[in-house]
């Protein structure tokens, strides 16, 4: 089987660094919030160019204590996507704030910016748009719209380490940025873990503050708080693999470009784009198509794995259906989750696996 990401080649690539990092943790004998995960805010925060990094457990608490920390809750509102993980509107409900869906854009699949203006009312409090599958959002406008009136940007960036926009990296754009360390993402632990981004140090006080049971002085507590942070053993992984990924997202895009190139011109294909002005890190590389369950199926029967991301938009799940969202509010969202497959995408693909998986791509127009 071709996997769609691969762990195990991954480890052994790093096995006998990550063995002796776990040992000495395990010899230093502090787990919890040590100086690997000091290490490893200070190295994240100089890479991205902010003042602040905070790590805790998982990408979603990144999200939650952010939103808290900023004050936003009941009877406010955040503009986000309709076009991305469950997370992103999760965290916003969770705080007790209701998610408002503006449509993406459909050649970035992105946050359209010209469809979060309509959606800002006097309740609207921050935006948070997502860097889908690895390719930035169009921050800049984005960052207009905030300013002009006077809402917060916070980035999700939870599967676009190493991305950059206009040559700013990805995790400095907004007020503050959440990551996520899920094994899958491009950056990832063998667990779960997240950090937050910020040069607003008013904000990652009262983040550290919330992430330890909203104490900053052991059994005094100023406020409720959470239990979220991030393990020593986990932040010794990260540590190992931030000094790989430049590599790692470089070979993403080599794989990336080999697709493009193989598949350009073939019918009924939809390819990832390339910006001019970003670095796109091909978190997932997914593919439009008319036919995706007959494609899916013979990559299945070639004993290649894909994946949906993602099969139903946020406005239209279940849950959501108190906010009264039907078919059709957003059309190019809805259209992208019924066309779009992930196919394997990480750095230790190799080109004659991606060459299989590129020949059946390609057997619709032989037949």
């Amino acid at each position: 089987m071709i996997n769609l990401v691969d762990l195990r080649r991954q480890f052994k690539s790093v096995e006998q660094e990550v063995l002796q990092a776990i040992a000495e943790v395990i010899e230093g004998g502090q787990y919890i919030l040590g100086p690997k995960v000091k290490e490893l805010e200070a190295k994240i925060a100089g890479r991205l160019g902010v003042t602040e990094a905070v790590a805790v457990a998982n990408g979603t608490d990144a999200l939650v204590l952010t939103l808290e920390a900023y004050g936003i809750g009941p009877g406010d509102e955040v503009i986000t996507t309709p076009f991305t993980f469950f997370a992103s509107a999760e965290a916003i409900s969770r705080v007790g704030a209701v998610p408002v869906f503006a449509d993406v854009d459909p050649v970035s699949y992105n946050i359209s910016p010209s469809e979060i203006e309509g959606k800002i009312t006097e309740k609207t409090k921050a935006i948070i748009p997502v860097h889908l599958f690895g390719l930035p959002a169009d921050m800049d406008e984005i960052n207009e719209i905030a300013q002009r009136h006077g809402l917060i940007v916070i980035e999700d960036a939870c599967q676009a380490f190493g991305a950059m926009y206009k040559n700013q990296a990805v995790g400095s754009l907004g007020d503050a940025a959440c990551f996520s360390f899920f094994p899958t993402k491009n950056l990832g632990t063998m667990g779960d873990g997240g950090i937050i981004t910020t040069s607003d140090r008013e904000l990652a006080d009262k983040i550290r503050k919330l992430r330890t049971h909203g104490t900053t002085k052991k059994y005094f507590h100023d406020r409720i708080g959470y239990n979220s942070r991030l393990d020593e053993m986990h932040a010794a992984i990260l540590l190992i693999n931030l000094a790989k990924i430049d590599e790692w997202n470089q070979r993403r895009r080599e794989l990336a470009e080999r697709y493009r190139t193989s598949l350009a011109g073939v019918s009924d294909l939809t390819l990832p784009i390339e910006s001019d002005h970003c670095t796109h890190i091909y978190h997932l590389f997914c593919i439009g198509s008319q036919r995706r369950e007959e494609r899916m199926k013979k990559l299945l029967q070639a004993q290649i794995q894909t994946a949906v991301y993602y099969p139903r938009c946020l406005h239209l799940q279940q849950v959501y259906a108190p906010l009264g969202y039907k078919t059709g509010d957003f059309p190019v969202a809805e259209a992208l989750s019924e066309r779009l497959f992930a196919v394997p995408m990480h750095p230790f693909l190799t080109e004659q696996e991606q060459d299989q998986i590129i020949s059946i791509l390609k057997q619709k127009d032989e037949n």
